[in-house]
């Protein structure tokens, strides 16, 4: 009888045990599978922490879909507190530091789900008691035990990006006074500025006192204990700090082993998630993506790209055939009643690719306006100049108006032109949508200023 294969993977999150799962689907006699985890979790939703934290999420448990325990009644391996510290190609093996010892594991296939690191500030003070940053699961529960343990009045969140106005949310629905500070001139820096103007009046109106363009200069500490926050602006007090600085592709093994690693620090992969290194595959946050309107490589963080490419890697792995063709960059966030989306090229994000951009703004009703509930929906379109093709969108709203970047999306990847999207054949009823649906109102305007524009 032969010997099995040895596939290890690590990172025990969204792409590590996708791939873990789908190659034991397709192989579940001929493979080991050894799945390493430097924490204590596995597969579970990090997008679902701000939802813990403000009590939507009655417990961390919900935000596990799969224990250690069910992938090892599969036939996985699972190894948590155990980190990857070295690949080595030429001795095919993993070395590994365990709570009692460092070893060596041995592969014939690697797949490298190492996820993204998070922007720590190297100022004075970050390392004292309340400064917390939302990674992984761990993080969140860490988070909601000191909240529950110090009950604190002020928080300060640390960066405006989706995270942040994630956490922002959370510590006002847990009555806390909330301040947001961030470096740039604006909230959301994946949005053009007067769609990120509308965010800014939004979380103002809730009460946030929104500094931007406000550099953080270090941490006041008392007691080992964070008590405020230094600004160029002055000094803000606060009793808990949360980080949202965004994230970074976390690529340094990868790359320590002499893999091949792109200008977006994200990990090098063809469209079946093979690296430069035979036998070894990557997925999720830690490698750079194609981007289908821009034609460059990204890095975007995101469980839905990370699941998919774990998916295609485990399918790939188990003697299958699955790629992953690439993005569009749809993100989608709320705070409070408000609903923040985009999809595609932002204004500058087109012309920096080279394209010839117009974009028009409308204002319409997430529902038909006689009907109870309906509140505006703010939406833009970016289209390039020439032919109307659709290149990106983004949407301010309240409920019900951060889904239609979905039917954006869409229309995005299969490269339509606003011409093309005003006979969309999008469902209406007025607890729903006005009859012309703010999809449709959006396409109309461009379609009909692309009209001025051509010869």
């Amino acid at each position: 009888m032969s010997t099995p294969e040895r596939l290890v993977v690590i990172g025990g999150d969204a792409a590590g045990m996708s791939a873990a799962s789908q190659a034991r689907r397709r192989r579940p006699d001929d493979l080991r599978i050894v799945a390493f985890e430097k924490g204590q979790h596995v597969s579970y939703s990090a997008c679902g922490i701000p939802y813990l934290v403000a009590g939507d999420v009655g417990t961390p448990d919900e935000l596990v879909a799969r224990t250690p325990e069910a992938f090892r009644k599969l036939d996985i391996d699972v190894r948590l507190g155990s980190e990857v510290v070295a690949i080595s190609l030429d001795d095919r093996s993993v070395t590994v530091r365990a709570p009692d010892r460092t070893y060596d594991e041995p592969f014939d296939q690697l797949v490298i789900a190492t996820g993204g690191v998070p922007a720590r500030p190297d100022v004075p003070g970050a390392d004292a008691a309340g400064i917390h940053g939302v990674q992984n699961l761990e993080d969140g529960i860490r988070l909601l035990s000191f909240l529950e343990r110090h009950h604190p009045r002020r928080a300060v969140v640390v960066g405006a990006g989706y995270i942040g106005l994630e956490m922002a949310e959370a510590m006002i629905r847990r009555g806390l006074e909330v301040a947001l500070i961030d470096a740039a001139d604006q909230p959301m820096r994946t949005l053009d500025p007067d769609m990120a103007s509308l965010v800014a009046d939004a979380l103002r109106g809730l009460g946030v006192d929104l500094r931007l363009s406000c550099a953080l200069e270090g941490f006041d500490v008392t007691g080992g204990r964070v008590t405020g926050v230094r600004t160029a602006e002055g000094t803000l007090p606060a009793d808990i700090v949360i980080l949202g600085l965004g994230t970074r592709p976390n690529s340094a093994l990868a790359a320590d082993a002499g893999i091949t690693v792109g200008a977006t620090g994200g990990i090098t992969v063809d469209r079946r998630l093979r690296t430069s290194a035979e036998g070894i595959w990557a997925a999720g946050d830690c490698v750079e993506v194609f981007h289908l309107v821009s034609q460059r490589p990204v890095a975007i963080a995101l469980g839905t790209h990370a699941n998919k490419q774990g998916r295609a890697a485990g399918i790939n792995i188990g003697g299958g055939y699955a790629t992953f063709p690439g993005v569009v960059g749809t993100a989608v966030s709320k705070i409070c009643s408000y609903e923040v989306a985009r999809t595609g090229l932002s204004t500058t994000e087109a012309a920096t690719a080279g394209f010839a951009t117009f974009t028009t703004v409308t204002e319409s009703t997430t529902r038909a306006g006689y009907y109870p509930g309906a509140v505006p929906i703010t939406t833009k379109i970016i289209a390039e100049r020439t032919t109307g093709r659709l290149l990106g969108a983004q949407i301010v709203g309240q409920e019900g108006a951060a889904k239609r970047i979905d039917a954006l999306a869409v229309a995005l990847w299969h490269g339509m032109t606003v011409e093309e999207m005003t006979g969309l054949d999008l469902s209406y009823a007025p607890p729903f949508a006005p009859v012309w649906d703010p999809v449709l109102i959006a396409a109309r305007k461009a379609a009909e200023q692309l009209a001025t524009l051509k010869p």
